[in-house]
């Protein structure tokens, strides 16, 4: 009797340990999307950052532009006061998210096409380097959102693989979205080609 309740008691030991081992994976991939979601939007940040000195640059060479001017500072205002919570990353909170951002950038992107009537703008100094800036911010943030993405997909796979699925329903953890690309994404400006115009 003794020894087969050292049996059960190693067997039951072996499914805690094996348990506490898949939860520990959870949480540790959990923290990576959460680091990846941060960093999307420090990206995103960085960008919304440059647009009052870039319009505040256009605003000097582009008197009669104001209605231009006046979207982009609105779209970023709801940009930024659009964030993603790395404890409710649902569908719909990115959804919301990429459409604020996607907003802002269809706003930039009409005032960049406007700057084209304007040669002195596009030959200012200070100008050419906000531009340099803001397609350095278009990169880092489509890098940002694949890393996302990639975290995404390995937390997501491990998460519904069996046995870990188990422990996932168990303890609450939930599948997290992909950003997607935005509609009309391939025919959107290249920023680079925008400024070089």
């Amino acid at each position: 009797m003794k020894k087969g309740l050292i049996v059960i008691l190693a067997i039951v030991a072996l499914f805690v340990m094996w348990g506490v081992g898949i939860y520990n994976g959870l949480v540790s991939k959990q923290e990576t999307v959460e680091t990846a979601v941060g960093n999307v939007q420090t990206a995103y940040q960085k960008r919304a950052d440059l647009i009052p000195n870039l319009v505040a640059t256009v605003k000097n060479y582009a008197e009669y532009e104001a209605s231009t001017l006046e979207a982009v500072v609105a779209a970023r205002a709801k940009a930024t006061s659009t964030t993603l919570d790395a404890n409710n990353l649902t569908e719909e909170n990115m959804k919301a998210f990429q459409a604020a951002q996607d907003q802002l950038s269809s706003s930039l992107s009409r005032l960049l096409v406007t700057v084209e009537k304007y040669p002195d703008l596009k030959a200012n100094q200070n100008y050419l380097d906000l531009q340099s800036q803001l397609e350095g911010c278009e990169n880092s943030i489509a890098n940002a959102r694949r890393e996302f993405n990639e975290k995404a997909r390995e937390y997501n796979t491990y998460l519904r693989r069996f046995p870990n699925s188990i422990i996932a329903s168990m303890f609450g953890f939930e599948k997290k979205p992909y950003f997607e690309a935005s509609e009309g994404a391939q025919q959107a400006p290249n920023v680079g080609d925008l400024f070089n115009n």
